[in-house]
């Protein structure tokens, strides 16, 4: 049996390269469209805020790229400095993704209970709790 982290890194990858191929008919890719999720979840959204709350997922130079790529393809604007807003028409694509991307979550969850998938979320949220505090030592 193969470890857990070579899982983690296999699983990571075919998530980033199917959601990425499935977001590419929108121009978006699977940060770009976490960039957004975060812009949408926050009216008060800030570059510093996306940095923050995204910082386990990309690095600040490919999350500032992100945030860049949403602004120039019209997916969301700067109502005040450094601040993030969806556009209307950002808003309306968005709406326009969730159904793909309800889709590739039925693929990658495909055979897997909901009972499953909260113990795996479970166990990878207390082996990371573990490592960061050094917890069991």
């Amino acid at each position: 049996m193969k470890p857990i982290g070579y899982w983690l890194n296999r699983t990571d990858q075919a998530l980033t390269g199917r959601m990425n191929a499935m977001l590419a008919e929108f121009g978006l890719t699977r940060l770009a469209w976490q960039v957004l999720n975060v812009v949408e979840d926050d009216p008060q959204a800030t570059d510093t805020a996306v940095l923050t709350v995204l910082a386990a997922n990309a690095d600040p130079a490919d999350l500032t790229a992100a945030v860049s790529a949403v602004l120039a393809d019209g997916w969301a604007t700067r109502p005040g400095p450094a601040r993030l807003a969806l556009t209307g028409s950002g808003r309306a694509r968005l709406t326009g993704v969730a159904a793909r991307v309800d889709a590739f979550r039925a693929l990658s969850t495909a055979g897997i209970s909901p009972e499953e998938y909260r113990t795996a979320v479970a166990v990878l949220e207390r082996m990371t709790h573990n490592l960061e505090t050094g917890a069991g030592r």
